[in-house]
């Protein structure tokens, strides 16, 4: 049964670094006060970091990935089994949030998924409609749609100003991986 009486929804977007880190570091939170978070992660299949350490907390957080961003760098286009793997997510995700055992839920990188059609506008909606009163409900990834940001309690947007990446930094272990 959840602990919280009012959970709100939250939108990490924007080209900026920090979004799924800000949706795991509230999980940590929450995990430190005895609330239990699901994520579910889309376009993501790797072993990061961040993963390893969640582990640990596995009586607080359990995270699933769904899919991944391989056809991004190949630039094709997505196919149907990965539009399906991340539409088993979002159910997945439901499934969850309506269990009444998690009181925070992550779909990470969903806004992303949006912008690629993996999901559609109506298929987020749906889901933040479908919330029940005392979940926590946070959504990142780049490029979120306006009607999702309108239907958010709370939203950030991380803005890059400067990156290491401009000067050829590859992702280093432990800081972007």
């Amino acid at each position: 049964m959840s602990k919280l009486e009012k959970g709100y929804v939250h939108v990490y977007t924007g080209n900026g670094k920090g979004k799924t880190t800000a949706a795991i570091g509230l999980a940590v939170r929450a995990a430190a006060a005895g609330l239990k978070t699901y994520a579910a992660q889309f376009m993501k299949n790797f072993m990061y970091g961040e993963l390893r350490t969640l582990d640990r907390l596995y009586d607080y957080i359990t995270v699933e990935q769904f899919g991944d961003d391989g056809f991004v760098f190949k630039k094709e286009e997505p196919d149907e089994k990965l539009i399906s793997k991340i539409k088993e997510g979002l159910a997945a995700a439901k499934e969850k949030m309506l269990s009444g055992e998690y009181d925070l839920i992550v779909l990470d990188e969903i806004c992303v998924s949006h912008y690629f059609k993996l999901v559609t506008t109506e298929e987020i909606l749906a889901f933040i409609k479908e919330k029940p009163k005392s979940v926590e409900l946070i959504l990142t990834g780049r490029y979120c749609p306006q009607e999702v940001i309108d239907a958010a309690d709370l939203v950030t947007e991380m803005n890059e100003i400067k990156h290491y990446y401009e000067k050829g930094v590859e992702a280093r272990k432990g800081i972007e991986s």
